[in-house]
């Protein structure tokens, strides 16, 4: 399975939890109508996780970033991990 990218993931999470958060505020529906946005980020969420309910495509896309926060063995964070560095070019990647 395709991973999502950690700062694509944190992004639905925290847009889907606002807006679920004014939809409790507000109510289920405004105007009538159920709240497009929040189905589309659940959906999202859903297929970015590999999952089919919304509770555990959460539950898994916070596991997903909390990995991503493990120090991985060699000292080296994960690609798009906070605090990564570049590493020097070498004079052999130099020379290709």
């Amino acid at each position: 399975m395709l991973k999502p990218h950690p700062a694509v993931l944190r992004k639905l999470v925290e847009e889907y939890e606002k807006v679920s958060a004014e939809k409790a505020h507000e109510g289920e529906e405004r105007d009538g109508r159920p709240d497009r946005r929040a189905q589309d980020l659940a959906y999202t969420l859903c297929v970015s996780t590999g999952t089919r309910d919304v509770r555990r495509a959460l539950e898994e896309a916070y596991r997903l970033l909390a990995a991503e926060q493990e120090p991985v063995p060699g000292g080296r964070r994960p690609y798009g991990a906070k605090g990564l560095k570049k590493q020097p070019a070498t004079a052999d990647a130099a020379s290709v």
